[in-house]
């Protein structure tokens, strides 16, 4: 037979390769832009270069020429409009392409280490004390972790509370935990740029935002406020919590494994043991 008559039926498959390889760029990229001020920048820029094609299609000379000066700018022009977009998009890539081996082991102290952290959080929330609790994953945070008071403590309920304390010279901005201890406290984080966001939310709720923005960590916030705890993963709030889904998402998003606690079965008297003899 023929090699000649798979050909076609190979340039098919490459085909449908490209086109799906394709498909899933743009709608990455989609998702990723979506709710951000990059989605109207880009928009902008489609407009520009229609824009420049209708300029050269009706021989507008000067129109044409100014937009043509421009073009080589545009490079740079995305890169600094886009910055943290393409940030986001080569972290989101980057912790799905790492293989299991390369990964951090997460949660390898089990349930009681984030449970500090749900105490803690709710004792600060009962208070109405404001609270910013940051956990790393996979991406470093040592560039923010300078930026505070480095401690590198055991992380524990009592700390955590004492931190947080109004009274306390530590108080304003995050606590950042690294590998299930207290790398720093007093930390500067970015604020989100979303147009979307309440504006509700205040400073402490856009760094915990922003941080999960820049970045996979996650975050607690406890408010000043209103006293509610809200839990952030990946640019996504969920306000008003309970304790116990404050420490399902928590043990959910650091891959904790939790264990179901048996009850043992109430041992009952045997009948000739419980029986009152009466003489």
């Amino acid at each position: 037979m023929d090699l000649s008559e798979y050909i076609p039926a190979y340039n098919t498959i490459r085909n449908a390769l490209d086109i799906a390889f394709v498909f899933i760029i743009v709608y990455v990229l989609l998702k990723l832009v979506r709710g951000t001020r990059a989605l109207p920048m880009a928009a902008g820029l489609i407009a520009l270069g229609l824009l420049y094609w209708l300029a050269a299609a009706q021989d507008l000379h000067t129109l044409a020429t100014v937009l043509q000066t421009a073009i080589p700018y545009m490079g740079f022009a995305i890169i600094v409009l886009f910055q943290a977009e393409m940030r986001q998009a080569l972290i989101y890539v980057g912790n799905r392409l790492r293989l299991p081996v390369f990964r951090r082991q997460k949660g390898q102290l089990g349930e009681t280490i984030y449970d500090e952290i749900v105490l803690a959080a709710t004792t600060l929330a009962s208070a109405k004390t404001g609270a910013l609790i940051v956990i790393e994953r996979n991406v470093g945070l040592r560039n923010f972790i300078d930026s505070g008071v480095q401690l590198d403590a055991k992380l524990s309920y009592d700390l955590l509370v004492t931190l947080f304390n109004t009274e306390a010279p530590l108080h304003d901005g995050a606590v950042i935990i690294q590998l299930e201890r207290i790398a720093a406290a007093s930390c500067f984080l970015p604020l989100t740029k979303n147009p979307s966001i309440s504006r509700e939310l205040g400073t402490r709720h856009r760094a915990a935002i922003g941080i999960t923005e820049d970045s996979d960590a996650i975050s607690v916030v406890v408010s000043e406020e209103t006293g509610l705890i809200s839990f952030v993963e990946g640019g996504q709030i969920k306000r008003n919590l309970e304790t116990n889904q404050l420490r399902n998402l928590l043990l959910s998003a650091m891959e904790v494994p939790v264990v179901e606690k048996k009850r043992e079965p109430t041992k009952t008297m045997p009948e000739a043991e419980s029986e009152i003899t009466i003489v």
